[in-house]
């Protein structure tokens, strides 16, 4: 049977259109000031949606409260035959109170398989975070790709709470997307973070966004050492920009990355930290060691990085035997640039190279 698509971008429209019939629905509310007021007025048609199994929901930057969110939360709690589910609430005003009600109704929406939640820019902190992760993973048993974007909330140190025992759920994910750029979160909550993605034991892509954090070489070095147990990782995105790591934080991440003996695919963005030459060589005494590495994207701009540094990272880049694609960051740091050019030939050197982008 052929499924019924809807788009709507006129909330209007769509609360007069016939509600059950949708089973693959899309409204697009961006910008658009709905205010809470809104959001309940489209919670209560939602309500009535009761054979959907797509549902994307784009209400960014609304003005939509705790209350506004909860009445929305009532309503996907009845849409029982959801198996992918797409929510953008950025920018608003939502705070844990209005998350934790979110994931109490995502609880009874047991058929979930694909879920991504955009609450990024919003007054949401730790506990919200885990209770919402640990409220969908304990009950969304198909759940095999998830996505959870929180970048620019108030998450830190202090609200580790039950984050270990919420992620430690994760045994069927096959894909996690984390995004919690710009927040407040130090070693502590990076260690804990490490600890509970190593238990989704059946990863086999993961992207973690922790850029602009205080995250120094102690969380790297545990970050690190906790993911060598996702020893099923194809592809992996490492974005720790914008932080506090030096060379042992960067070398000892690296090192552990080696256990990841399935890992083709790597995007490690380790910009405007406090990394020099001591943790290039770190960096490049674990890359030669990558055995099925293919593609490598590696962002190193805005350190202390000289043209010692530079002349190591491309002799390692010429003993991975399997990289096809290469693109290296370099910029803004301490090269001298007649010398960085010289340093370029071992990289060319490589005549596997399909692709190759340098940054000076």
């Amino acid at each position: 049977m052929t499924q019924n698509n809807k788009y709507f971008d006129d909330l209007q429209q769509f609360l007069n259109s016939s509600l059950q019939s949708h089973q693959v629905l899309y409204i697009n509310q961006y910008y658009n000031q709905i205010g809470t007021i809104g959001a309940l007025g489209l919670s209560s048609a939602l309500a009535k949606c009761t054979n959907l199994s797509n549902l994307t929901l784009n209400l960014c930057v609304n003005q939509i409260t705790d209350e506004g969110l909860l009445g929305l939360s009532s309503a996907l709690a009845n849409c029982i035959n959801l198996s992918n589910l797409t929510l953008h609430l950025s920018y608003n005003q939502i705070s844990d109170q209005g998350v934790l009600g979110l994931g109490s109704a995502l609880a009874k929406c047991a058929n979930l398989s694909n879920l991504t939640v955009n609450f990024g820019g919003n007054q949401i902190s730790g506990i919200g975070t885990s209770g919402l992760v640990g409220s969908i993973l304990a009950n969304c048993i198909n759940l095999s790709n998830l996505t959870l974007q929180l970048s620019y909330n108030q998450v830190g140190d202090e609200d580790t709470s039950d984050l270990s025992s919420a992620l430690a759920k994760c045994t069927n994910i096959f894909s996690l997307t984390l995004e919690f750029g710009g927040n407040q979160i130090g070693d502590k909550y990076t260690s804990c973070l490490g600890s509970a993605i190593a238990n989704c034991t059946n990863l086999s892509n993961l992207k973690l966004n922790l850029c602009v954090n205080k995250i120094g070489a102690i969380g790297a070095s545990a970050l690190g050492s906790a993911l060598a147990n996702c020893i099923n990782l194809s592809n992996l995105i490492l974005h720790l920009n914008g932080n506090q790591i030096d060379a042992i934080g960067a070398s000892n991440l690296a090192s552990a990355l080696v256990n990841f003996t399935n890992l083709s695919n790597l995007t490690l963005d380790l910009s405007e930290n406090q990394i020099g030459d001591e943790a290039a060589q770190g960096l490049a005494s674990a890359l030669v060691n990558y055995p099925y590495l293919s593609n490598l994207t590696l962002d190193l701009s805005g350190n202390q990085i000289s043209t010692i540094g530079e002349s190591v990272l491309g002799f390692a880049f010429s003993k991975c035997t399997i990289l096809q694609n290469l693109a290296l960051d370099l910029s803004f740091n301490e090269l001298i640039e007649p010398e960085a050019l010289k340093g370029n030939s071992h990289y060319l050197k490589s005549k596997r190279l399909v692709a190759f982008k340098l940054y000076f």
